[in-house]
């Protein structure tokens, strides 16, 4: 063969290997965003913003051009710096404390109080004051610290449970009894017995300022509850067998210090960035493709939650996309906006922000968000229930390219998607499946990323956002096309 012929036959090969995501710059994005530059990204913080400031100039290097001339999007968010935090267990003065550290033993919920506490302990259960269930009943409170489980009882009504699912629920209940503080110990199955989690969200206002609210981890919940009248597992079969509440008064006393620094109204950006469609008939229809960037932050100096795999995953997906879409031979004909949202963790905010604001909403043709696709065995595709159509387009597109996506079960669209379904606008969530117990923990960190899982991820989201681009589509009346997505 010709030398020119052979060349001539190379270079679109070469150029349509490079459509498949590449490992190194994921992980590169990914090792960045969780770094303890950023501190957990924890939005409405100096570290966020710094984080966002990142991922603009990435975009902004791949050609993505500012959302009408302006990257950032502002909002205000509840923001809480918990700068430190101890906490120990004694029997009397003069034994010999145990100490507990922050980061291994316990976190503070999200938005917990300030203030200092010493004193006796009750266990209250799961911690609910109602009059069908009380975990008060039998105990005084008054001047003391409660210490109960998170979560709610499977076996009362969800009417009385609402009411106790947040740990300022819990809280507040605590306090209308007197209490000093509260202690939870966290018996979620999203971590290990023995890692702490963080979460921003704890509940709905007020603020209890002045309140302390701690969340310890199962196994340090085990020591606390060591020679009282009964240790943790028997306390929990007992309420959940019996369905009464197993209250009572400890011998140890709690001694609690919280330094923590509340804005009840930091602001904090989404991120919107535009690749404009090659299409003069098609780019002012819009495919969204969208992450989230915020995380839970730092507590202390020794509490960090990186979010490796909680958020910068997706974001680094969201990059190398533009990244593939600048330097391929696939331009899309549709426009692609970008958008990094902030506030996830505070009930998936910017993404409400960012609809309640986007006057061409009719003009958005679909939704693609991308959550949490490093961790885990294979990815799943949340939508199929809702929007069977881009579904399909997706589990095509996994056949052609990524054979990652599992089969079988209904699922509707969650995470950033909901308040885009609300509207009708088609949408798919893609994410991980069958992950392993790194939710809002120290230990999701990018040594624990399946590059794998992450590549395919990346490389499944970009196909089917390209395809969505061609006028996936086309041909149907926008009628028609909402009612087959309903």
């Amino acid at each position: 063969m010709p030398l020119l012929v052979a060349a001539m036959c190379f270079l679109p090969c070469q150029k349509g290997a490079a459509q498949e995501a590449n490992t190194d710059t994921l992980m590169k994005f990914v090792r960045n965003l969780a770094s303890v530059e950023y501190e957990g990204r924890l939005a409405g913080t100096d570290e966020y913003n710094a984080a966002a400031e990142y991922v603009v100039r990435t975009l902004a290097s791949y050609g993505v051009k500012p959302y009408q001339g302006d990257w950032t999007q502002w909002f205000r968010v509840e923001c809480n710096q918990i700068e430190n935090c101890t906490f120990n267990s004694y029997i009397n003065d003069f034994d010999t404390r145990s100490v507990y550290v922050i980061g291994k033993d316990f976190s503070c919920a999200g938005m917990t109080g300030r203030g200092y506490a010493d004193a006796q302990v009750v266990f209250c259960g799961y911690g609910i004051d109602d009059p069908s269930y009380n975990d008060y009943v039998g105990v005084d409170a008054r001047g003391k610290i409660v210490l109960c489980l998170t979560g709610v009882p499977n076996f009362l009504p969800s009417s009385v449970t609402d009411q106790y699912a947040t740990l300022r629920d819990k809280a507040r209940a605590a306090q209308k009894h007197g209490a000093l503080a509260l202690v939870a110990v966290n018996m979620s199955k999203t971590c290990d017995p023995d890692e702490v989690q963080g979460r921003v969200y704890s509940g709905e206002l007020p603020h209890l300022a002045t309140f302390p609210i701690l969340q310890t981890t199962q196994m340090c919940g085990e020591r606390l509850m060591m020679d009282e009248k009964m240790p943790l597992k028997e306390a929990v079969e007992k309420i959940n067998f019996m369905q009464k509440p197993q209250s009572f008064l400890f011998t140890k006393k709690f001694e609690i210090n919280v330094n923590a620094t509340y804005q009840p109204q930091a602001v904090t950006p989404n991120i919107i960035g535009i690749m404009e469609g090659a299409d003069p008939k098609m780019n002012r229809e819009y495919i969204v493709v969208g992450a989230h960037l915020d995380h839970v932050g730092l507590q202390g100096r020794t509490c960090l939650f990186p979010g490796a795999n909680d958020g910068a995953s997706g974001v680094a997906a969201l990059l190398e996309m533009a990244r593939l879409m600048k330097e391929g031979y696939k331009k899309p004909q549709r426009s692609v906006i970008f958008v990094i949202f902030s506030g996830s963790e505070m009930q998936h905010l910017g993404s409400q922000v960012f609809v309640s604001n986007f006057k061409p909403l009719k003009n958005i043709e679909a939704f693609v968000d991308i959550e949490c696709i490093g961790d885990g065995d294979s990815l799943a595709a949340m939508g199929n229930m809702r929007f069977p159509l881009i579904w399909n387009l997706m589990d095509e597109q996994d056949a052609q390219h990524t054979h990652m996506l599992v089969h079988g079960y209904k699922t509707k669209p969650g995470a950033e998607a909901t308040i885009f379904t609300t509207l009708g606008i088609p949408s798919v969530v893609l994410t991980h499946y069958n992950g392993g117990n790194h939710d809002h923990v120290p230990s999701d960190i990018p040594e624990n990323i399946n590059r794998d899982l992450i590549t395919k991820g990346a490389t499944l989201a970009y196909h089917t956002v390209i395809e969505l681009c061609k006028g996936y589509y086309q041909g149907r009346s926008p009628e028609s096309k909402r009612i087959i997505f309903q």
